[in-house]
C-alpha cells in the first residue's frame, strides 16, 4: 500500500523507515516458529499481547521505556506458560537481516536523502547499533525518548531530527497501525510487505532507482524525470 498526500509531485527528501519487519524478515513468522519451539498454538504470542489488558500495557510500558524487560519477560512468560528467562530473544531469534531493505537505506542516503530510523523497542537489545551510522542521520527509538508509535508526536520528533517537515518524508512500516497518524501528519507511507513491492514504491516517491543489486553502480541515482515513475 503506498498513499500519495498532495505535494506529491516533488521527490521526498526524507525516509523514515521502522526495523523489525523491515530491515530484518518478519517478526510475525519469528513468533510463530517461538510459538512451534515452545508448544504453543499458533498466535498465542500476538494474541495475548493484542487482547489482554495487562500485556498490552505491559507492552506499553516497555516501548516507552517505563517497564524494564526483565519485568516483561516474568510476566509475559507466566501468562504464556512458558519459562521467562531471554524470553524476547527467544521470540526474535528467526529474524533475519533483510539486504534489499538495508541496501536501498544506504543508497538513499548516499543520493542525498535524510534518513532516520523509527523504532518501537523491545528492551534495548537486538539493534545493530555498529551498522547504524552508515545507514541513519537520525536514530528514534521508541524506549529512549518515551513516545512509541502510534503517538503522532514520535513522527514529529523524527522529522524535526531529520530538520524536515513531516510533508518532506516518506515512512516505511508493516504494521498499517502505524501507518495513519503518519499519513495524517502529511507523510507518504509505504506499508511492507515484501522487498521489491516496497523499493518500486520508495524509488517512485524518492524519486531514484532503487533497483537491487545495484549497490555498487547507480543504485540510489535519481530516476530519469522523462521516465513514467
Amino acid at each position: 500500500m503506498t498513499f500519495t498526500p498532495p505535494n506529491a509531485g516533488r521527490a521526498r527528501r526524507g525516509l523514515l523507515t521502522d526495523y523489525g519487519g523491515v530491515l530484518t524478515t518478519s517478526v510475525f513468522e519469528s513468533f510463530h516458529a517461538f510459538e512451534r519451539a515452545e508448544g504453543l498454538e499458533r498466535g498465542a504470542s500476538v494474541r495475548l499481547l493484542r487482547d489482554d489488558a495487562r500485556a498490552g500495557r505491559l507492552l506499553a510500558g516497555m516501548e516507552t521505556g517505563a517497564t524494564a524487560a526483565a519485568a516483561f519477560e516474568a510476566e509475559i512468560g507466566a501468562m504464556l506458560g512458558v519459562s521467562p528467562g531471554g524470553l524476547l530473544s527467544r521470540m526474535f531469534a528467526a529474524t533475519r537481516p533483510q539486504p534489499e531493505m538495508i541496501d536501498a537505506v544506504r543508497a538513499a542516503r548516499r543520493a542525498g536523502v535524510r534518513t532516520a530510523l523509527l523504532s518501537n523497542s523491545w528492551g534495548e537489545g537486538g539493534y545493530p547499533e555498529a551498522s547504524f551510522a552508515q545507514l541513519f542521520d537520525a536514530v528514534v527509538i521508541s524506549g529512549r525518548v518515551g513516545l512509541r508509535k502510534p503517538d503522532p508526536a514520535i513522527y514529529r520528533l523524527a522529522a524535526d531530527r531529520l530538520g524536515l517537515e513531516p510533508g518532506d518524508c516518506v515512512f516505511v512500516d508493516d504494521l498499517p497501525g502505524n501507518l495513519q497518524p503518519a499519513e495524517r501528519l502529511g507523510m507518504a507511507v509505504i506499508l511492507h510487505r515484501e522487498p521489491a513491492g516496497t523499493l518500486a514504491a520508495l524509488g517512485r516517491l524518492l524519486g531514484l532507482d532503487l533497483t537491487p543489486g545495484r549497490a555498487g553502480a547507480g543504485a540510489g541515482t535519481r530516476a530519469d524525470p522523462d521516465q513514467p515513475r
